[in-house]
């Protein structure tokens, strides 16, 4: 494992007993991956479970028009690759890289073999697909009921909580193509938070410059995902 990084990064890997983390530490890779990489794409084969520990992947659905739409992000609080220890193997999403960095990979027949050990790994892993179920369970009623504004507001807490400075390299095309909108509609957005302070944004570059003011113009969504997640993944032990 190279220096100033370790499995622990991620959470749910931070979460499994010693002797589950040293045996997975000896079998992972340690992985770089690039901004718009894709990790997998609708009904192919999965072949490894990915744990990001600086990197952010985006879970979205592409319409036959070209069209999509974000389902879920995956940080350091989680994993990429739920269908392998619940039986699928396969799904009709893509996983692609939202924001560059790294992530410990490992085969699939590893992970589904430490999975059917019945151990905490699969007490976490079980978990975790729950809570990334609300999450897109909420993407959707979001999308359906809140304006841009406060949907932009769920995307960019939820985004900023996954790294460490803050400040998203993220042009607002991308983040459209995040939220299922028009590029318009989030130059709106983005420039209605920006005059009020919540963030600050020049091309290509987002930062968030006052959370709590960004939290009380988002709606109800981002709080619901957070405290699941939470209470999940507390005491999982």
């Amino acid at each position: 494992m190279q220096a100033n990084h370790s499995p622990q990064q991620n959470h749910l890997l931070a979460a499994l007993s010693k002797p589950e983390i040293d045996r997975l530490t000896a079998r992972m890779e340690l992985v770089a991956l690039r901004l718009g990489e894709t990790i997998y794409e609708p009904s192919q084969q999965l072949q490894y479970a990915y744990f990001p520990t600086t990197s952010i992947i985006s879970l979205h659905y592409v319409m036959e028009t070209g069209a999509s739409a974000e389902a879920a992000g995956v940080g350091n609080e989680g994993m990429i690759g739920v269908p392998l220890f619940l039986g699928g193997n396969t799904t009709p999403s893509s996983a692609v890289v939202q924001t560059a960095g790294h992530a410990y990979r490992l085969e699939r027949s590893i992970l589904k073999a430490e999975f059917n050990c019945a151990g905490l790994m699969q007490r976490v892993l079980l978990r975790y697909a729950q809570a990334l179920m609300t999450q897109m369970f909420q993407t959707a009623a979001c999308n359906r009921h809140h304006t841009v504004e406060q949907q932009l507001c769920r995307w960019l807490l939820l985004t900023v909580d996954r790294i460490p400075t803050g400040e998203l390299v993220m042009t607002q095309e991308l983040v459209a193509n995040m939220l299922g909108v028009r590029r318009e509609s989030v130059t709106e957005a983005a420039g209605s938070l920006q005059n009020s302070g919540c963030i600050r944004y020049r091309r290509g570059h987002i930062a968030v410059i006052d959370r709590s003011k960004l939290e009380t113009r988002a709606c109800e969504c981002y709080e619901v995902v957070k405290k699941e997640l939470n209470r999940l993944m507390t005491n999982v032990r």
